[in-house]
């Protein structure tokens, strides 16, 4: 019995640059079977379809001739910048002959585009839209040729991710070119058998999961499990599966592919608190001791400046901050109360300390409860 489910009507498909890349660092011939299988998905089921694609770079790279890919951050920017027109003009002649008149819309975004409230929101709004139109799959991919380091997602499976949990996506399906995942890594080990269900991420799962050596790609098992997390978290199943088999995506949605289904928590997080968990760019560490981290994670509290040992970053009051245990697990994110300068002189101080030390108390607690998540 298959456990994919069987009422979706919004689907995002990421697709990697494992995928695009073969003898030359962009090959647009497997891209040519993935668009038409979307097509017909979009046509032929009525599905909401969003594509997020990397490729741009490699792209670029193939342009420009290109062999390593560009390590300095305005090298890599010009390259993705030449890619980008090429790889959306792939999409656009793709969608319009296979889906007999379907359109492409490009939406390029930098994490800083999620920071903001409004602008998070914003997202959401434009991706619905584009839905309603009808006729049009919305691209999406990291505005490469302007986003800063600070600003990256880092990779596009962790925007994949970040993208189907704001619209409230029906499934993720994450391509590269490997079935899923493996209780070994297949490469080295024959006797690799794919893990076809994980009904959750845990630290033993987390320690099958590899880096990627290819040249034009950021991503890995790694990253994959991370968005995993991400999508899981805020109620999106999600399947990885490989791309250079014909049809996956459809296989995927018939409960036919190799593939590996991860499951969603029980509980999904509110949008708001998806927004401060997946949203936001992160600031700053702080450390718990191991009663903070209990009263976080079984009591369901708040923190305090007591529980607090150690404070890394610069941040501000409001911005977000990963708190981590003593083992140096990140446990939580949320939004701090209090600014970096003033945490450093309270922590370990307790609530009704705070005036003696900072000759006022704005908030008896550091992070209150409303503006966690355990993560």
């Amino acid at each position: 019995m298959s456990i994919i489910p069987t009422d979706i009507k919004t689907l995002v498909v990421k697709i990697g640059t494992t995928l695009l890349t073969g003898d030359l660092p962009f090959d647009g011939k497997l891209l040519e079977g993935v668009v038409k299988d979307l097509a017909d998905l979009k046509l032929g089921r009525g599905l909401n379809v969003l594509v997020v694609s990397s490729g741009a770079i490699g792209c670029g790279m193939n342009a420009l001739g290109l062999k390593d890919r560009p390590k300095v951050l305005p090298s890599k920017q010009a390259t993705a910048a030449v890619g980008q027109a090429i790889l959306m003009h792939y999409y656009e002649t793709l969608f319009r002959v296979y889906g007999r008149g379907l359109k492409s819309a490009q939406v390029l975004l930098s994490a800083g585009d999620l920071d903001n409230r409004q602008a998070y929101l914003n997202v959401r709004n434009t991706i619905k839209a584009l839905f309603d139109m009808g006729t049009v799959v919305p691209i999406v991919n990291e505005n490469d040729s302007t986003a800063t380091e600070e600003l990256r997602f880092s990779d596009n499976d962790t925007l994949a991710a970040k993208i189907a949990a704001k619209i409230d996506a029906d499934l993720l399906i994450i391509l590269s070119d490997i079935d899923g995942l493996y209780d070994k890594d297949p490469a080295r080990d024959r006797s690799a058998q794919l893990i076809a269900h994980v009904p959750a991420i845990t630290p033993d799962i987390e320690a099958l999961a590899g880096d990627t050596h290819v040249q034009t790609s950021v991503g890995g098992m790694k990253t994959k499990l991370a968005a995993a997390k991400i999508a899981c978290a805020a109620g999106v199943p999600v399947v990885m599966a490989n791309g250079r088999r014909p049809h996956v995506i459809s296989d995927v949605l018939d409960g036919k592919a190799p593939s590996t289904f991860f499951g969603v928590s029980r509980h999904a997080l509110s949008h708001r608190k998806r927004w401060i968990a997946f949203g936001r760019k992160m600031s700053g560490t702080v450390h718990v001791d191991d009663g903070a981290r209990r009263a976080l994670l079984e009591r369901g509290k708040s923190l305090l400046a007591a529980g607090v040992t150690l404070v890394e970053g610069k941040f501000g009051m409001g911005d977000a901050v990963r708190i981590v245990d003593s083992a140096g697990r990140e446990i939580a994110v949320g939004l701090v109360n209090y600014p970096s300068e003033d945490l450093v002189r309270i922590k370990g101080c307790k609530s009704k300390d705070i005036p003696a030390v900072l000759g006022r108390k704005d908030f008896d607690e550091v992070i209150h409860r409303d503006n966690l998540v355990v993560i």
